[in-house]
């Protein structure tokens, strides 16, 4: 028998109806309506406006499609978060934006869910001992909404729960707010206390609540703890002659985390078109016979637990989600991914599907991306796919070989200087790696926020959007990390284009086959140079897949002739300029002493071997 605070089991004991969840498909009925039921509108009436649909559920043949009505509630709206508490914090304070004590709206919600037949269950957030038991708390019309948050972070029977289950945080999601009291926005409140932390959702949209909230949940815990759930996928790397590496890739939304889990896109004669040169619209292609298995291991968060670290010099993670929230933007027609299509089209469990156009009964297709306006698909189509029907996942920790970082990059040219400088991939000293962490650039024609400002930043570790502490305390634990696993090695990656070439994401599967099958002897004095900027690290002199050898201008951007020095310069600057601006924030006395170091080191213009010095590996 769970024991709750007292204000909560009043807000139930005052309820018409409460239904404890018992398993996913008791889920899915309540979220199409009913069992039988093949379709349902969420709407609530909002006093001046009649009843606003949020939106329309249907029961497909392969899961449940949900889609909203407002284009503005399909992505994130990435300043959604604000703080309801007086805890230490750097983020926007409820208080200070609506001039108003968050208290009295916590009392208002509370007070509206108490009127309203409600849909409950528990979960843990992240792992049992590495986790936060958790309750859940929504209106029963909600019900896509509280089954997309069931099957990211998991669902526990009530008769199921073991005698230690204890809810040490509970999320409510009220929808109705968001038109009677934030102008339509998405705001999701954050409120910490000693003993219990309270995430209240105000939309339905279960990127900045279902998902990046319960990962604020474990950022808070971690910056309490001192220790870190990475924003990363992750993926174990075979290659045909049997060597296994292990590639962690981080970066901002958009930033190529799921992609790295996916096998590189070939056209129907199994080449794969790695560039088309904006300008000139000639195509490179590389061939490659066979492509390494992969085996993914995370796909958005991933738990860097002290009882994980094995003292073999590497870092050890594990997933903290028991499903993935795919973007799936860029699969435009059929084909382009046999493999997800295949594993989303008949999966051998049903799936949740987010801004794709199916009708009831139908087969939801991740390709039919619905139109924010008439023919202009809507950039953030999404589907929630459960990670034990994922083939060859790992569910056990693994240590991390090679650390990635991922940049959305814009076209560089001489007409058009930018920062879309970075070669297929940069070697980076630890140093370095730790700087773009705290940098994170949102980068360019990012599918899936709302905000547009191409060089804007994701703040620290690329989650600073989902924590609702300080930034400097995790700083530091990342700090911690690239001082303690000297045995990791570092790369830059970037995707959409390299220069005047667009590229995708191919620059990541490239760098993936080769560095899986070059294995982890380091890199000779004649293999890399320092990189013109020097914010990128090393660039390489020379790549070779499969006896195909990389040309030069894909591996270093000053060589193109459509950009050429003087443009690559300008874009550097621009790069430079930005990191100095966002470093800024990060000197405070808080800051680890080898922190201030690096960071003084960028602002001082330094070298790649005065980074190197810094992080000796």
């Amino acid at each position: 028998m769970v024991t709750l605070p007292d204000d909560l089991q009043q807000l139930l004991d005052s309820a018409p109806k409460v239904t404890f969840a018992e398993s996913m498909d008791q889920l899915i009925d309540l979220a199409c309506g009913g069992k039988g039921s093949a379709s349902f509108e969420v709407a609530y009436d909002v006093p001046g406006q009649g009843r606003v649909v949020e939106a329309l559920v249907s029961r497909v043949r392969n899961g449940v499609s949900a889609n909203y009505l407002d284009p503005y509630m399909r992505r994130r709206d990435p300043d959604c978060l604000l703080v309801g508490d007086d805890l230490p914090s750097d983020k926007p304070r409820f208080n200070a934006v609506y001039n108003r004590d968050f208290d009295e709206v916590r009392r208002e919600t509370l007070q509206w869910l108490s009127g309203q037949e409600l849909i409950c269950f528990y979960f843990t957030a992240g792992l049992p001992d590495m986790g936060i038991d958790t309750l859940a708390v929504a209106p029963a019309n909600a019900g896509f909404f509280a089954l997309g948050l069931a099957m990211l972070q998991g669902l526990i029977p009530p008769r199921e729960l073991p005698a230690s289950f204890s809810p040490k945080a509970v999320i409510f999601t009220a929808p109705v707010f968001r038109h009677t009291h934030f102008n339509g926005r998405q705001v999701v409140v954050h409120r910490r206390s000693p003993d219990r932390y309270e995430m209240f959702s105000y939309n339905l949209y279960p990127g900045p609540s279902a998902k990046k909230g319960v990962f604020g949940m474990l950022l808070d815990q971690g910056e309490r703890e001192g220790w870190v759930t990475a924003h990363c996928s992750a993926v174990q790397v075979v290659t045909p002659y049997d060597n296994q590496v292990v590639i962690m890739h981080e970066g901002a939304s958009g930033g190529g985390k799921s992609e790295m889990l996916e096998l590189a896109h070939r056209r129907d004669d199994g080449r794969l078109p790695y560039g088309k040169n904006i300008l000139t619209g000639e195509e490179v292609y590389l061939e490659l016979p066979r492509a390494c298995a992969l085996h993914p291991v995370t796909d958005d968060m991933a738990l860097c637990h002290p009882s994980l670290q094995d003292g073999n010099g590497k870092l050890v993670l594990t997933d903290a989600e028991k499903a993935w929230f795919l973007r799936v933007d860029h699969i435009k027609t059929y084909g382009t991914d046999p493999h997800l299509e295949r594993l989303t089209a008949v999966p051998s469990a049903p799936l949740l599907f987010l801004n794709i156009d199916a009708v009831p009964n139908s087969r939801a297709m991740i390709w039919e991306h619905i139109e924010d306006q008439p023919g202009k698909p809507c950039p953030n189509p999404r589907v929630v796919v459960p990670r034990h029907i994922v083939p060859n996942v790992v569910n056990q920790p693994v240590a991390v070989d090679i650390r990635s970082f991922g940049v959305r990059t814009p076209p560089c040219t001489r007409e058009h200087p930018s920062y879309g400088i970075l070669g297929l991939f940069h070697l980076l000293p630890p140093a370095l790696a730790w700087l773009w962490r705290l940098i994170s650039p949102r980068g360019h024609d990012n599918p899936s926020i709302v905000d547009q400002n191409g060089m804007s930043s994701e703040g620290v570790g690329s989650f600073w959007p989902f924590v609702s502490g300080q930034r400097v305390p995790q700083a530091n634990a990342l700090l911690d990390q690239f001082t303690a696993y000297r045995r990791t090695r570092y790369i830059l990656c970037p995707n959409q284009h390299i220069g005047a070439w667009r590229v995708g994401f191919y620059p990541q599967w490239i760098a993936r086959e080769y560095l899986a099958r070059r294995g982890s002897s380091r890199f000779q004095p004649h293999q890399i140079r320092p990189a013109r900027c020097s914010l990128l690290g090393y660039a390489m002199n020379h790549i070779q897949v499969e006896g195909y050898q990389i040309p030069r201008e894909f591996l270093q951007v000053d060589t193109q002739p459509e950009v050429g020095p003087e443009a690559y310069d300008q874009g550097a600057k621009l790069l430079e300029s930005f990191a100095q601006a966002c470093l800024q924030e990060y000197l405070t006395p808080a800051l680890s002493p080898l922190g201030k170091a690096i960071i003084q080191c960028c602002l001082d213009g330094g070298t790649v071997s005065d980074y190197e010095h810094l992080i000796p590996v």
